[in-house]
Order: C-alpha cells, then structure tokens, then sequence
C-alpha cells in the first residue's frame, strides 16, 4: 500500500489515494473520492464521494469534507473548520441535485473553525483568519478575517503579512525575500 492509514481509519472501495499520504485516527475515506500524494488527514476526517484533494494538502482534525469541494495542491484546512454544499438544506428536502462547487485554489490556507459558504472559490494563496465566515469569493493573497469575512490585507505565499509601499505598490516578504505587486487590486509575485 503506497500510504498510510490507521488501523481505525475506514476506507471505501473505489477511492484514489496517492503515495506518502497519511490518514489518522477515525477517519472515513468515501467510494469515488481522490486524494493526491503527500497529504495528511487529521483525527476524524471524513472526505465524501467526489470531493477532489491535491498533493500536500493537510487537513486537521474533525473537518468534513463535502461532495461538490475540490482543494488544489498545497491546501491546508485547520482544525475543525467548516465546508458546505447546500445554500439551503432542509431535512425533509433533498437537494443533492443542488449541490454547489468549492474551489479552494493552490496554497490556500483556512484557518481553524473558519465557516466557508459552498459556492465560492478561495484563490490561490489566500489566507483564511480562524472563525471566518467566507460568503463570497476570496481574491488570490487576500487576507480575510471576521463575520461576515472581510479583506483586511494581503499575505505572501510563505503566510506573512503584505506591507505595499505606497509609491512603487511593492511588497516583499519577510521570511522568503520574494518581491509582490498590487496592482488593480490584485496581488502576484514579482521575485
């Protein structure tokens, strides 16, 4: 087997699961779902039917994962944060014919008991503040914090805040020395 699960983790039949990925304590893996390498999957995670991870995406402890969800390489989902698929569930109403699409895109980071509303796409790099309650699409680098989330800043790819110099709308990061522009209120690196 090219990865790991503990003995208490529960894997369906029928799920893609990647070389050096890891799945811990009571966990349960869904028929149809793909999980790429090198991730790691916290105590009681459940991944759905269809739902989409890429490689090297760390999911924490106690977080589900949705059918209609897909995370992008290098995702990091904290600990018991909440994803939807369903704008408004009933239990007397089905609607899984109206499930809706999460993109969490590549780096992406959503901190702990944060709340994303199924429909929306956080972009690449973007960085979720713990409890935030994400009701609309996140622009790539976005720093979005509260409820309802609001964009409070910019953050590099190594997760440090962005400080643009107001004359040459560049930033650099602290840790990692690479150069960002703000330019039409969208973040890219430069360097």
């Amino acid at each position: 087997m090219p990865y790991f699960a503990h003995p208490t983790a529960v894997i369906d039949e029928n799920c893609s699961i990647g070389e050096g990925t890891k799945i811990w304590h009571f966990s349960h893996i869904m028929s149809g779902s793909i999980i790429g390498n090198n991730c790691n999957l916290g105590q009681n995670v459940v991944v759905s039917p269809k739902v989409v991870l890429g490689n090297n995406v760390r999911v924490q402890n106690n977080v589900s994962i949705y059918e209609g969800v897909i995370c992008e390489d290098d995702v990091f989902l904290g600990p018991s944060m909440v994803l939807t698929n369903v704008i408004n569930p009933r239990s007397a109403v089905s609607r899984k014919a109206e499930y809706k699409t999460t993109l969490i895109k590549k780096g992406a980071s959503i901190g702990a008991n944060a709340t994303i509303i199924c429909g929306n796409t956080i972009g690449e790099y973007a960085f979720i503040g713990a409890g935030a309650v994400i009701t609309k699409n996140v622009l790539p680098y976005a720093l979005v914090m509260g409820n309802p989330g609001r964009q409070t800043g910019w953050m590099s790819e190594y997760g440090h805040r962005l400080n643009f110099n107001s004359i040459s709308n560049i930033a650099l990061c602290e840790e990692s020395g690479q150069e960002y522009l703000l330019e039409n209120n969208l973040v890219s690196r430069i360097k």
